[in-house]
């Protein structure tokens, strides 16, 4: 089953070949800023498996980060709109950004990661793990 996705404008479209590996929540201030919102949603997708259909994406090397590892951030150089993040420590994995997501009505957060730094009034589910800090 192919899944799909694309970016607000247009401009960047791709495919997934399987559903996401896993998926989860990331609260980290970082992840904020860059959604411009709460948190964001991501799903583990091995690179092998990440198609572009249309347009290449702007990257931004987020080194300033909590954990202290570079984080890079693929986002649509026209409207914006955040793609996916990839750890240099996880070669074979991206993380996508899961409202890009053609239909996002299977999204059923795993994990909540970074979740000393989620914003005071976002309460999280009871039976999903939820994780202080991620080195």
């Amino acid at each position: 089953m192919t899944t799909t996705g694309h970016c607000l404008c247009g401009d960047i479209s791709y495919e997934i070949e399987n559903p996401p590996a896993m998926t989860g929540v990331c609260h980290c201030k970082n992840c904020q800023r860059q959604a411009g919102s709460a948190f964001s949603t991501l799903a583990g997708v091995p690179k092998s498996e990440f198609t572009f259909t249309a347009g290449t994406p702007t990257l931004y090397t987020d080194s300033d980060t909590s954990s202290g590892n570079a984080v890079e951030r693929y986002f649509c150089g026209r409207c914006g709109s955040p793609i996916y993040s990839a750890l240099p420590g996880q070669p074979d994995t991206l993380y996508l950004k899961t409202g890009t997501l053609d239909d996002t009505s299977n999204f059923q957060p795993q994990f909540h990661v970074w979740c000393d730094s989620k914003q005071n009034w976002v309460t999280l589910e009871d039976g999903v793990p939820a994780i202080p800090t991620q080195a």
